[in-house]
């Protein structure tokens, strides 16, 4: 499994999540303590939003704790809202296509869990997408092709439906082929102005996820798992629920692919 982190707010250094905590997500490359595998290092990448509606990308099939120019850049560059990946393989070559975020157009992605039976079900579920998005999937891995079927099935006008939709279809290709039904997919994903993240399984497993005002309350953070910092107060976002973030705060929504649409159920102080 994966760990990641994603900030919007007042813009500050990368290194403010990336690198500078307790904890950061550069010491959670080396010793996460809330996967399955302590470390992971097939991989890393940062996405981030500045001074076009597309964001920049940098990835590397290096361990993050081992990129020298992963601090650097972390340090000089300034964003309102960035998306940052380390990543443990559970499918697909280490390489930088297979490394997170995932971008296309001005939308960014980044995910931790997996599909289970994947090889089985990765043509049928393919062949779901255009020509256009067909052409734009460089990688290999099933997280990458679930974003680019979120962005097939309306992720511009409804981002709950599109991931709800994507989810719905893997696990109905699993039982057409008689594999596991299983999607765990805890998920942050932005076009830019808002940053969304989803926690969801199948099963009783959903990857973690964890949300908190950060750095003097300039902006909000999400993670896969909590920084060392005795300011900052973390909150558990349950399993099955959608969070948005935007200029006005965050809130949280229900999120059950079986059913048509999220459901809101509470504001997350």
């Amino acid at each position: 499994m994966c760990r990641w982190a994603a900030y919007r707010g007042t813009p500050i250094p990368l290194e403010q999540i990336i690198s500078a905590p307790g904890h950061s997500l550069v010491e959670q490359s080396q010793q996460a303590t809330q996967a399955k595998t302590a470390t992971n290092g097939d991989g890393f990448g940062v996405a981030w939003y500045g001074e076009h509606p597309e964001p920049g990308l940098y990835r590397d099939v290096l361990p993050a704790w081992s990129d020298c120019n992963l601090k650097s850049l972390a340090r000089q560059i300034r964003s309102p809202l960035f998306l940052a990946h380390v990543r443990a393989s559970t499918g697909g070559a280490t390489s930088r296509d297979n490394c997170h975020p995932f971008v296309n157009g001005r939308w960014s992605f980044m995910h931790n869990g997996q599909i289970a039976g994947f090889e089985k079900i990765r043509r049928p579920m393919e062949t779901a997408l255009s020509d256009r998005l067909y052409q734009a999937r460089h990688g290999t891995t099933d997280s990458e092709l679930l974003f680019l079927l979120a962005i097939e099935f309306g992720l511009e006008t409804d981002p709950a439906a599109a991931f709800g939709e994507a989810i719905r279809f893997a696990l109905s290709e699993a039982a057409r082929a008689g594999v596991r039904e299983l999607v765990r997919f805890t998920a942050a994903f932005s076009d830019g102005e808002t940053l969304h993240a989803i926690r969801y399984s199948n099963d009783d497993y959903a990857p973690t996820l964890y949300s908190a005002p950060t750095c003097n309350n300039q902006g909000h953070c999400l993670v896969s798992e909590p920084f060392h910092d005795t300011d900052t107060k973390w909150h558990e976002i349950p399993a099955g629920s959608i969070v948005t973030l935007t200029a006005g705060g965050i809130s949280s929504a229900r999120f059950a692919p079986v059913q048509v649409a999220a459901v809101k159920v509470a504001e997350v102080a």
